[in-house]
């Protein structure tokens, strides 16, 4: 048990009841984290090339934009309306996450080659070094011929 005169224990307890009833971090915010980081980075590249004050200070009013869209869903009590804006990011966000982690899956797997069925889209996976073959897609039923 951590004694109660303990500074960051009193600290922690303040933070907890502060932020009860408040959105705190959800995946758009780490997504804006995430954008305001590379922004940043990007504005160091690109004011170096640059070094005009309008592209600095245009960078700079978007990276303070982010920053304060960030802090306001981070201490919103209208946790709805976070929760729905999270939603519709999830939305748009997973399908192209889902995407991207299913053709790194793809091109690690040296096992197998891929094959999409032009009639519905399906990939099928067969093994490699089987020569000329034909698949049958097992979505459509559709034939898809290639070297494997």
């Amino acid at each position: 048990m951590v004694p109660m005169n303990n500074l960051f224990y009193k600290v922690r307890c303040g933070m907890e009841r502060f932020m009860y009833g408040r959105n705190g971090t959800d995946q758009l915010n780490i997504a804006l984290l995430v954008l305001y980081v590379a922004l940043c980075l990007l504005q160091g590249v690109v004011v170096m090339l640059l070094p005009y004050p309008l592209v600095s200070g245009l960078f700079s009013i978007l990276l303070a934009v982010i920053i304060v869209v960030m802090f306001f869903r981070i201490f919103s009590r209208n946790l709805e309306k976070r929760r729905r804006e999270n939603a519709r990011f999830l939305g748009w966000y997973a399908p192209r996450q889902r995407a991207f982690s299913a053709w790194r899956a793809r091109v690690r797997d040296r096992d197998h080659k891929y094959f999409k069925c032009r009639g519905c889209g399906a990939r099928c996976r067969v093994p490699r070094g089987k020569g000329r073959i034909e698949i049958t897609c097992p979505r459509c039923g559709g034939k898809i011929q290639g070297r494997s």
